[in-house]
């Protein structure tokens, strides 16, 4: 393989931080768009997990945690120093994501998702939801980014999950998403490089010609 290959969703928010932080970091990838309910057999095969996204390298690791993935490609290159923080440090970053995954996602999914669930109270949480938001909300009071003035890793690892809990129902989310979290949400989704990871692809087919990602050439 010339470059890395990603298998991604664009729609997934676990695929679109890692594709945010493989175009900062302008670490050209071949990109592999999916369909959820056709999964390429050899995406199965190198990540029998099956869930996006799954980054194959040259030399055959896979890396297929999203976290990982922006951890990797930020490695390579970080020029917006996404890996450094104002106010705070990378391990205190890496552990509000942690919250993040693991105090709000459980939540947004069975509220906005209840059907997957047996006995779950979608009110219930999605107050669980946005109380994990009032937190946000507490640190963006104090500034334009989760952890001072500028954007570091925890904002675009962290974004896609709030994006996905503004869209649940987009006739409250004005009253249901904090001030200080709505204002930080509205600013990035105008943002590089959530712009540009947003283009849209066909579904990957394995005669398909190559697609570069980020395609320098525009």
């Amino acid at each position: 393989m010339d470059t890395p290959v990603l298998y991604s969703f664009r729609r997934c928010p676990y695929a679109m931080r890692a594709r945010m932080a493989i175009y900062v970091s302008n670490q050209q990838v071949t990109l592999r768009e999916i369909v959820l309910r056709d999964k390429p057999d050899h995406m199965l095969e190198i990540s029998p997990k099956g869930t996006v996204p799954v980054l194959q390298l040259q030399d055959g690791k896979v890396v297929d945690e999203s976290l990982d993935v922006m951890l990797w490609a930020l490695s390579k290159n970080d020029p917006e120093g996404w890996l450094e923080t104002e106010n705070g440090s990378k391990e205190d970053m890496l552990a509000l994501i942690k919250a993040t995954e693991t105090d709000f996602k459980p939540h947004l999914d069975r509220f906005k998702y209840s059907t997957r669930y047996e006995d779950v109270d979608p009110a219930e949480h999605q107050k669980l939801a946005r109380d994990f938001l009032g937190h946000l909300n507490g640190r963006l009071a104090n500034g334009r980014s989760l952890f001072g003035e500028k954007r570091a890793l925890a904002d675009y690892a962290i974004m896609p999950f709030v994006r996905q809990y503004a869209n649940a129902d987009r006739a409250w989310r004005e009253e249901k998403i904090h001030p200080h979290t709505l204002r930080w949400l509205d600013e990035m989704l105008e943002e590089e490089p959530f712009t540009r990871i947003m283009q849209k692809f066909q579904q990957w087919k394995p005669e398909d010609t190559v697609t570069l990602f980020p395609d320098n050439s525009l």
